[in-house]
């Protein structure tokens, strides 16, 4: 069966020292700068992340999150989790108190203390360079101005009304209190002023003048920050992957609070099925679907960022009863929540064959909406975006847990070695596409480009804590066959076709792939976003 991929005349970069793929032209450019002259690919990351905080406003910056996924030549696979608790006082009671059925979605009180900066500092310690080398390129773009770009003016366009509440964001984003124009000079002097700061003293972020300001501005708004919670923020310690074997090959996640373990959960259940069937025709997009609102289910009803039910998935009898159930063609239901989130990330491998697939966040688009006052920073709503207001659930809100997380980053190994590394933005879409993704590669033998270009299923609504009343789908995008959908809507499955939204948010997946025969690495960036991919 012929399914059409977008793009398909793009082909992968290919290189035999080394790959680097991000969402952004000048984050990309920036990676490959720092690995062409001689630096490793935790230098390259924390460069690009840096450069992306100040291209990509909208999707991530130090006042959000971020986790990653590394592997040295050692064969060592590591996860960093960067990701903090909700206020200290913040108990289920201080919402209901105000009258609250959901924590709010914007302002402060959706706000956790921030983990980039603690994923950064972990980062750091295998890095050969200094953050001020590496974070120059970012400081210089913030002070002289980057143009906005199509994305960005949409992230305004789409916030307006969000972004003139807050002076800092309307300064930047509004100028003459209008939209931006295309190629118009943003430039963001307070974030050039922080990041040259924190360049030269990380650690001030949980624990000086920047966890300082924070706190008080917080605290003035009503948000019931103890303090001790930010200073708790401060440590992201590299902590092993969690695994699975997924076409005979070990299939590496970060664990929670990610949802890494929703995409071992997927391939648990489709392990020997995909690789059997036409690619993305009715029986494969049934499984995606199955799969995914299986995960989804399990997530919502059982798990939290402090227990252990995600394991209770990869049970294997349960894994017997649900492939039982996909196998009937029946469309099962989903949770009653709605994905929705904006997020970036980049991938790379060095000349060592070392590799990184890093992801970072504000959660929604421009997180919060609300700055730390003269600092350029962007607070991200990760609490409310991914904690509950749900008597007795495992991911409730509370002091000192963690919301659960959508980020997740992926790896996998052949025979002890290095097959490829990837990640996928775009909230609850980002385990299903990632699932994708693999399969595509694994099952069917493509080349990254076309892996990460071919039309994508997603189950929709997932298992986000917001909007609790939308109706199930199963959004396709353009490109798949009449017959498939028609088929697919004979099984009970409610098909929405969708165009490929080039620019729209999150779905931009970047994959490296290491051909060992050759010698040689593929690497691929979505043509649904701005991203390049670069190899030498």
């Amino acid at each position: 069966m012929a399914v059409r991929a977008i793009d398909q005349v793009k082909a992968s970069a290919l290189g035999t020292s080394y790959a680097v793929s991000s969402s952004h032209p000048a984050v990309t450019q920036v990676g490959g700068q720092v690995l062409a002259t001689g630096g490793n690919a935790f230098d390259a990351t924390l460069a690009m992340a840096a450069v992306a905080w100040v291209v990509l406003p909208g999707q991530c910056g130090p006042g959000g999150d971020a986790f990653a996924l590394t592997r040295e030549p050692d064969g060592r696979v590591r996860a960093v989790s960067g990701s903090g608790f909700g206020p200290d006082g913040g108990t289920p009671g201080f919402y209901r108190d105000r009258r609250l059925e959901a924590l709010p979605l914007d302002g402060p009180l959706s706000v956790a203390v921030p983990g980039a900066l603690a994923a950064i500092g972990t980062l750091q310690a295998r890095a050969t360079r200094s953050l001020a080398e590496l974070w120059s390129p970012a400081i210089e773009l913030a002070g002289r101005g980057v143009p906005c770009t199509a994305k960005t003016l949409a992230d305004v366009a789409e916030h307006r009304g969000s972004l003139e509440a807050d002076p800092d964001l309307r300064s930047v984003f509004l100028p003459g209190g209008r939209l931006p124009r295309i190629g118009e000079v943003l430039r963001q002097p307070d974030l050039a002023a922080t990041l040259r700061r924190l360049a030269a003293d990380p650690a001030a972020f949980h624990t000086g003048w920047f966890a300082d300001r924070a706190i008080t501005f917080l605290r003035g708004t009503g948000a019931p920050f103890s303090g001790d919670e930010w200073t708790l923020g401060a440590a992201a310690p590299a902590e092993d992957a969690i695994s699975a074997v997924y076409s005979g090959r070990t299939l590496h996640q970060t664990p929670t609070p990610s949802a890494g373990w929703m995409v071992l959960h997927q391939a648990a259940l489709c392990d020997g099925v995909l690789g059997a069937t036409d690619q993305l025709g009715p029986e494969a997009v049934h499984w995606f679907a199955e799969a995914a609102r299986t995960a989804f289910r399990h997530r919502f009803a059982s798990c939290g960022a402090d227990n252990e039910a995600w394991r209770d998935a990869l049970d294997q009898d349960a894994i017997r009863r649900s492939r039982a159930a996909i196998s009937a063609h029946v469309a099962g239901a989903a949770p009653a929540v709605a994905p929705v989130g904006d997020t970036t990330s980049t991938v790379c491998v060095d000349a060592d064959g070392t590799a990184v697939s890093f992801i970072h966040s504000l959660a929604f688009t421009f997180g919060s909406r609300t700055t730390v006052p003269g600092t350029g920073v962007v607070l991200n709503n990760r609490l409310g975006r991914g904690a509950y207001l749900v008597a007795g659930h495992p991911n409730e809100v509370a002091p000192r847990r963690k919301p659960l997380h959508t980020l997740n980053a992926w790896l996998l190994e052949e025979d002890g070695d290095l097959l490829a590394t990837g990640n996928c933005p775009g909230g609850d879409g980002q385990v299903q596409w990632n699932m994708q993704v693999i399969s595509h590669l694994l099952d069917h033998g493509d080349d990254p480009q076309r892996a990460v270009s071919l039309p994508r299923v997603t189950v929709f609504p997932g298992s986000d804590a917001d909007v609790l009343d939308r109706p199930q789908v199963l959004r396709c995008e353009e490109g798949l066959p009449a017959g498939t959908l028609s088929t697919l809507a004979g099984w009970g499955h409610v098909v929405e076709e969708t165009p490929v939204q080039r620019g729209g948010p999150g779905g931009s997946a970047l994959v490296v792939k290491v051909d060992r025969g050759r010698g040689v690495l593929h690497a691929a960036a979505d043509p649904r976003m701005e991203g390049v991919a670069v190899a030498l």
